[in-house]
């Protein structure tokens, strides 16, 4: 399946920004069914400076810096890609490893990956594991769970007993306030999973991207409704890094765009930077559209 994905990101400040300087991950990065086939990048204001990159987890990169005053950035970033659906029914059937035996591979690792897995257990900026995120967890990831299984059945719990709504937490939320309100967006529900996993010993990243929406029968897709998504995956070495979608209760194969990973969002920020002065009010407007052609 072949997609291409525009992603637009709009700043207007109160007053004008006379620097800035920036990076971006707004760059869909190669995964094991995932290739990019051509991407363009167009900055308004054009920047004095501008130079491509790759971050500590793999994930692509652009830096830019602007030195005319301006009163509006916008960033217009275009890619084309393919996808190969993965076959997630087979391994649900191959894969027997427990949460017990992930465990003991974890405490005594023997390759490369399971050493560079421990990262995935520890604290990060915007994650911490807790006695409350573990006793949520721990009966779904018992020691003779198939991990698989587990994670299925987790993700499947956080979609049934939690409730999607935009209007609840911000990007500061605390996990405990998300888990005692139950509801969130994305972000949320893939923060509160890793939370959970990595307070009970399974290592978890943060996987940041975008997801195909389809308009319902008769309807056209209107453009700029698709939106920035995230997800988490949880390392099964027998099979790799393995996706869930606790929004959407599924284990993506070919819908979800893999963008970034990390150990949480602050890793993938899709835009970050500093700015001078530009006044005390900023107004920020996305727009993303993902196309099958």
């Amino acid at each position: 399946m072949r997609y291409r994905v525009r992603h637009i990101t709009e700043y207007t400040y109160g007053a004008p920004v006379s620097l800035c300087y920036n990076m971006a991950h707004l760059l869909p990065r190669d995964t094991r069914n995932q290739r990019c086939l051509h991407q363009k990048v167009q900055i308004n204001p054009p920047p004095v400076y501008q130079n491509d990159g790759e971050d500590y987890f793999g994930n692509q990169t652009f830096y830019f810096s602007i030195q005319e005053a301006h009163k509006k950035l916008v960033i217009d970033v275009t890619t084309d890609f393919e996808i190969s659906p993965l076959d997630v029914l087979q391994w649900q059937t191959q894969s027997s490893l427990t949460c017990g035996q992930l465990r003991e591979q974890l405490a005594n690792p023997n390759t490369p990956e399971l050493r560079m897995a421990k990262e995935y257990l520890l604290d990060s900026p915007q994650i911490r594991c807790s006695e409350d995120l573990k006793a949520y967890a721990q009966s779904t990831f018992a020691d003779d769970k198939p991990v698989l299984q587990a994670a299925l059945a987790f993700t499947h719990k956080i979609f049934s007993e939690f409730k999607f709504d935009p209007t609840t937490t911000t990007v500061a939320t605390p996990l405990e306030q998300v888990l005692k309100q139950r509801s969130g967006v994305c972000q949320d529900f893939a923060h509160l999973a890793i939370g959970c996993l990595r307070s009970v010993g399974i290592p978890a990243r943060y996987m940041s991207g975008y997801l195909e929406t389809l308009p319902p029968p008769g309807q056209e897709k209107l453009v700029g409704a698709d939106a920035s998504h995230a997800w988490f995956a949880v390392l099964i070495p027998e099979l790799g890094w393995v996706e869930f979608d606790p929004t959407n209760d599924l284990m993506p194969s070919d819908q979800h765009i893999v963008t970034a990973w990390g150990r949480d969002y602050a890793d993938v920020t899709p835009l970050q930077g500093v700015i001078f002065e530009g006044g005390g009010s900023q107004q920020l407007a996305v727009s993303v559209d993902v196309k099958r052609v």
